[in-house]
C-alpha cells in the first residue's frame, strides 16, 4: 500500500504565504516536519501531492490499494488506530472534512476525493494545520509528541557541562554531537530536545517544550521560553516566546520574536522586534489570501507570519499580525505595514518591487552559506510565486496608470 498526504487547494491558500515555497506536509510543526511525523508513524515512505510548480508531487498509481491522507493533519496514536481499522473503499472524516481515505482510486492535486467512498466518522481529537498561526499554537503539543517518538528507545548523550543548570533532566534529550555550555535549561514544563551537532552558548536560558534541530545554535545570552522550536541551521539569539523557525534562518541579535513563524533562508536584522500584542487587548486580524482581507484571528496573542527568504535591517519593528511574503526586503524606521507582499523592496517609506534577477542572486549566495545551493526548481518556484504575487505589489499597477 502506498501512503499520500494530499495537498487541499483551500488549506493551501489559507497557509500562505509559507507554502508558496513547500508542500503543506513539509511544514515543521514541533521538531519534525508533517510528513516525517507521518514517515516515522507508520513505518513507511510517505509521498507529497501538491502543486506541480513545486515538483514534488507523486501522481502516479499502479492500481493498489492507496492510503491518501489530508495533509494537514498531524499523527497521534488514535488516528493510527482509525487508519488501521478503515477498510477499502472507506473515508475517514470528522464533521464533514476529510481526513484520509483507503482505495486504489487516487486523486490528483485540487481534485476533490472520490465521493462514492463511504464515510466514516472519526470521533477523537485531532491537530489540522489549516492557518499559520496554528502552527505556534500547537507547537508545544507537537514537540511534546515528538520527542516521545523521537527518544523512545534512546540514550541522551546527557550534559558534561559543570556549570550548565538543568531542572527535569529526564525531560532534556541532547543528540550526539550537541553542546551545551554554561546555560540553564528548565524542562519542568515540557521537554527540551537539543539535535545533532547543534550549539547552545554561554549564558543561554531555555525553557521547555523546545526543539533545537541539527545544526542550529542558540546564541550567548539568549531567553527562549517554552512552546517554541529552531530549525536545522538556524541561529537564534535575544528574546524568543512560542515562535517556530523553520531552518536555515537567522534571528542572530537581540530583539523579541513572541508567537510567531519565520520560514527558511530568513534573516533578522540586530534589535528586530515583534508585537504580539494589541495595546487594547483586542483580538487580533491577520491577512486572509483566501479573502484578500483581513481577518479575526481569535488570539490575543499573534506576531510575525514571514515567508521564505525574506529578510529585514536592523532596528525593523512588525506590528501585531503582521503577514512577510517570500523574498521580501524590509528596512528603515517606523511600522512597515500589517501585509508586505513578495517581492517588496523597502518600508513604512513606501516599496519598490525586489527585481527578480537579484532575488534570485540573493538567495542563491545564502543558500551556498549553509551547504544547499540554487536548483532549477528553486529558480521555477521563485519565478511562479514572483507572478501568482504581482496582484498585491499595488504600485506596480499604479506605475503603469
Amino acid at each position: 500500500m502506498k501512503i499520500f498526504l494530499l495537498d487541499i487547494a483551500e488549506t493551501r491558500l489559507q497557509l500562505l504565504p509559507l507554502t508558496y515555497t513547500r508542500s503543506i506536509g513539509e511544514l515543521r510543526v514541533g521538531i519534525l516536519k508533517i510528513h516525517e511525523k507521518w514517515s516515522a508513524k507508520l513505518g513507511a515512505e510517505v509521498n507529497l501531492i501538491t502543486e506541480p510548480y513545486l515538483g514534488k508531487t507523486e501522481t502516479i498509481g499502479d492500481g493498489t490499494l492507496n492510503l491518501i491522507i489530508n495533509a494537514s493533519l498531524c499523527p497521534d496514536d488514535q488516528l493510527i488506530k482509525a487508519l488501521e481499522n478503515l477498510q477499502e473503499n472507506q473515508k475517514l472524516t470528522q464533521n464533514g472534512k476529510f481526513l484520509a481515505s483507503k482505495a486504489a482510486s487516487m486523486p490528483t492535486f485540487n481534485q476533490a476525493v472520490d465521493d462514492q467512498l463511504i464515510s466514516v466518522e472519526h470521533s477523537g481529537k485531532v491537530d489540522l494545520i489549516e492557518r499559520p498561526w496554528d502552527i505556534f499554537i500547537k507547537n508545544g503539543d507537537q514537540i511534546r509528541l515528538d520527542f516521545d517518538l523521537l527518544t523512545k528507545g534512546q540514550k541522551s548523550i546527557g550534559v558534561e557541562d559543570p556549570y550548565t543548570r538543568i531542572y527535569n533532566e529526564k525531560n532534556i534529550f541532547l543528540e550526539k554531537g550537541a553542546e551545551v555550555k554554561a546555560a540553564i535549561l528548565n524542562a519542568e514544563n515540557g521537554p527540551i530536545y537539543i539535535g545533532k551537532n547543534t550549539k547552545i552558548h554561554e549564558g543561554s536560558i531555555i525553557r521547555g517544550p523546545f526543539a533545537l534541530c541539527e545544526y542550529g545554535q542558540v546564541n550567548m545570552g539568549a531567553k527562549i521560553r517554552g512552546d517554541s522550536t529552531f530549525g536545522p541551521h538556524t541561529k537564534v539569539g535575544g528574546e524568543v516566546a512560542n515562535s517556530v523557525i523553520m531552518g536555515y534562518s537567522n534571528k542572530g541579535h537581540d530583539g523579541y520574536l513572541g508567537s510567531s513563524v519565520i520560514g527558511e533562508w530568513c534573516n533578522l536584522g540586530a534589535d528586530t522586534n515583534t508585537s504580539n500584542m494589541k495595546n487594547n487587548y483586542t483580538q487580533v486580524k491577520m491577512w486572509d489570501y483566501t479573502k484578500d482581507s483581513f481577518i479575526n484571528t481569535g488570539l490575543q496573542f499573534c506576531g510575525l507570519i514571514m515567508g521564505d527568504h525574506s529578510k529585514c535591517g536592523i532596528n525593523t519593528m512588525f506590528n501585531t499580525g503582521t503577514v512577510v511574503g517570500v523574498s521580501a526586503n524590509i528596512f528603515g524606521s517606523g511600522y512597515p505595514g500589517n501585509v508586505i507582499p513578495s517581492f517588496s523592496w523597502g518600508g513604512s517609506a513606501g516599496f519598490t518591487t525586489y527585481r527578480l534577477d537579484k532575488a534570485k542572486e540573493t538567495a542563491t549566495i545564502a543558500m551556498r552559506r549553509k551547504t544547499k545551493g540554487w536548483t532549477d526548481p528553486d529558480d521555477g518556484i521563485f519565478e511562479e510565486i514572483f507572478k501568482r504575487s504581482e496582484k498585491y505589489r499595488v504600485w506596480e499597477n499604479k506605475n503603469e496608470l
